[in-house]
């Protein structure tokens, strides 16, 4: 260990928002890829650097729908035909078609239930704390500024280097974030 605490990585601070779009641009090209912008407002121009990526969101929705699905046909079945089974005018003991809205209805819920808990974990939510906090700068990023910040798990994250690469951006100043 060199004696230095590690960091979250390097924030920069922008007085517009095209100098925000200007600044992901050329760290882009530049090889950095963990990098996030923030602004007190959405910017069109900045959802053309993301990555497109594949999501979980459909398979866990579709697990939840079969699990309920099974589930709410199966806790009908057992009740009717093994737990207590009536004889009513005659009809079979697992009479599937009174078991339709039931089932139905299960897998709409647990098929919105596991989206919800699905679409919270993989967006590691609640995060009631963040590095991004301790830097007092930051506050006024939901109001009039825009940032953008480098990790430091970049694969290109070299603190001296990064630090000049921002401050070559024209920023109004340049953060160290802690963890």
């Amino acid at each position: 260990m060199n004696g230095q605490p590690p960091i979250y990585g390097l924030l920069a601070d922008f007085e517009t928002p095209d100098a925000l779009v200007g600044a992901m641009d050329r760290a882009r090209q530049e090889g950095y890829r963990k990098l996030e912008a923030y602004s007190p407002f959405p910017i069109d121009e900045l959802s053309t650097f993301e990555g497109r990526h594949r999501t979980e969101i459909p398979a866990i929705v579709f697990l939840g729908g079969c699990v309920g699905a099974l589930g709410g046909f199966f806790m009908q079945y057992y009740a009717a035909a093994i737990d207590y089974p009536l004889n009513i005018g005659g009809r079979p003991f697992n009479s599937w078609p009174a078991f339709i809205p039931v089932t139905f209805e299960l897998t709409v819920l647990c098929a919105a239930v596991f989206g919800l808990v699905g679409m919270l974990a993989l967006n590691g939510l609640p995060r009631p704390y963040h590095p991004l906090f301790n830097v007092p700068e930051f506050a006024r990023a939901s109001r009039d500024r825009f940032f953008l910040c480098i990790e430091a798990g970049d694969p290109k994250f070299d603190p001296v280097a990064t630090r000049e690469f921002l401050a070559g951006l024209k920023p109004a100043g340049v953060m160290e974030v802690p963890p």
